[in-house]
Order: structure tokens, then C-alpha cells, then sequence
């Protein structure tokens, strides 16, 4: 897996809440990522589907893994994306949004 070669710790994978799924949960050093991975046809096609609405649901799940870890809440936080599309390498967007706030 790409975020375990560049040296991530995975905590969880699919972790389903009541506002949606966070794909996958990392830590590397003293951050706590939250990852969206999305895969389509073309890159630009991935990259298009991380919607407004998608990062609000990830931000609101996020919350709520944060309420059910609270050591993490110690921990920086950071929203990355995967993109995926057949015959290329995945790309991994580090910090490719915020919470806004």
C-alpha cells in the first residue's frame, strides 16, 4: 500500500460512521490523517468526484473518530486525498483541503 511505503501507520480502513465512511485512518510522527481515496476512469475524473459535499462528510466523520479517540484529538490533523485511475501510479494529495475553520 502507498501510505504504509511512505512510512504511515494504518488505524483503520472503511471505518463507517453515521455520516459516511472514512476510507482510511493513518498516523505517521504525531499526525493523524484522514484519507478519501477515490478512484475513476482518468485522474482528473477522481479528482473531480472530492465534492464539497464529500469534504463535509469526511470533516463531520472525522469529528466523530476524534469523539471516539480522544488521544488523537492531541495529534495535528490533516485531510489527504488518493487518486486512482487504471494503468497510473496513485496520487496522494497531502493536505488536500481543511476543515474551513
Amino acid at each position: 500500500m502507498l501510505l504504509i511505503a511512505k512510512g504511515y501507520r494504518i488505524a483503520a480502513r472503511r471505518w463507517k460512521t453515521p455520516f459516511g465512511e472514512i476510507d482510511i485512518v493513518a498516523r505517521r510522527r504525531r499526525t493523524l490523517v484522514f484519507v478519501e481515496v477515490k478512484a475513476r476512469g482518468r485522474v482528473a475524473e477522481a479528482a473531480e468526484a472530492v465534492t464539497e459535499r464529500t469534504k463535509r462528510r469526511i470533516i463531520a466523520a472525522a469529528e466523530l473518530w476524534l469523539a471516539h479517540h480522544p488521544d488523537d484529538a492531541q495529534h495535528d490533523i490533516r485531510f489527504d486525498v488518493i487518486l486512482v485511475a487504471p494503468g497510473r501510479m496513485p496520487r496522494h494529495i497531502v493536505n488536500a483541503f481543511d476543515t474551513g475553520r
